[in-house]
């Protein structure tokens, strides 16, 4: 993975100053001005976690966390701080393909922080052509959890499973109205006001025609199965994903297309 590396501030040159988006980040204008905020930090997390499958080393959320953890223990922002830039223009994390990889560029309040290109290895290109005929799709993934969980309630980590299934299918994580994610959503907080179980709203009720209901969809990889499992444990009461649930599904799909490249590579050298 290639990028520009974020600048590293020198605590002798801040005396006593919070780091600002400017200090580190090639950005102008309001944001250069912005301290980098704790809640900001957490945003850029969890949105390269969503598209990249965890936070990269050395990259823009790490460079944003270190900078908020100072800008903390100075007392110079607090730990719930997030900054208008963040918090109402938004944190983006974008992925575009191109031959031989995929473009990653992650923004704040539209300007761009980092970018950079992460290679995808080349394929044999009839393995390829097999493999987007017969593999599984996070769409079909989703459909699946229908048959293994389809009764339970849909809770905060099921919507937050979906959300990055979503995210994932799409390559943003803009989260399209109306979509499957946003309707995931509204169920989690419409059961979490209702006491009766029978009137709550079912896994089965939304993913049934996920492939349909997702504005776009793609081979479910390794790194999509631990996106959306990141999801669903960070948002559990209990740190535990259910059993059969989304996560579940998008994993046991990841593991078949898995083994199914495998043995096309195996069949390749017979």
């Amino acid at each position: 993975m290639s990028q520009q590396q974020p600048r590293r501030v020198p605590e002798e040159e801040l005396q006593g100053k919070p780091i600002k988006y400017g200090d580190v980040f090639p950005v102008q204008g309001e944001l250069a001005e912005k301290p980098i905020a704790p809640q900001d930090a957490a945003l850029m997390q969890t949105a390269e976690s969503m598209i990249l499958g965890q936070t990269q080393k050395g990259g823009t959320a790490a460079a944003m966390q270190a900078a908020a953890t100072y800008n903390e223990r100075a007392g110079l922002v607090g730990h719930g701080d997030i900054s208008a830039a963040a918090g109402d223009e938004g944190v983006t994390v974008t992925e575009m393909d191109v031959p031989g990889g995929r473009i990653i560029t992650e923004k704040v309040a539209g300007q761009v922080l980092g970018q950079y290109v992460q290679p995808v290895p080349v394929q044999n290109p009839e393995a390829a052509a097999v493999m987007d005929q017969s593999a599984i799709t996070i769409g079909e993934a989703l459909e699946a959890a229908v048959t293994t969980a389809g009764d339970k309630p849909i809770d905060q980590s099921d919507a937050a499973a979906i959300q990055a299934a979503e995210v994932r299918a799409t390559g943003s994580n803009l989260l399209a109205p109306g979509g499957l994610a946003s309707a995931a959503q509204s169920a989690a907080t419409f059961n979490a006001s209702v006491d009766v179980e029978d009137q709550k709203v079912k896994l089965g009720h939304l993913l049934t025609d996920a492939t349909w209901k997702l504005p776009a969809d793609k081979v479910v990889t390794r790194q999509d199965a631990e996106g959306v499992m990141g999801a669903e444990l960070r948002n559990s009461p209990d740190l535990a994903t259910h059993p059969g649930g989304v996560s579940a599904a998008i994993a046991a799909a990841a593991r078949l297309n898995e083994a199914q490249v495998q043995e096309q590579a195996g069949g390749g050298h017979k």
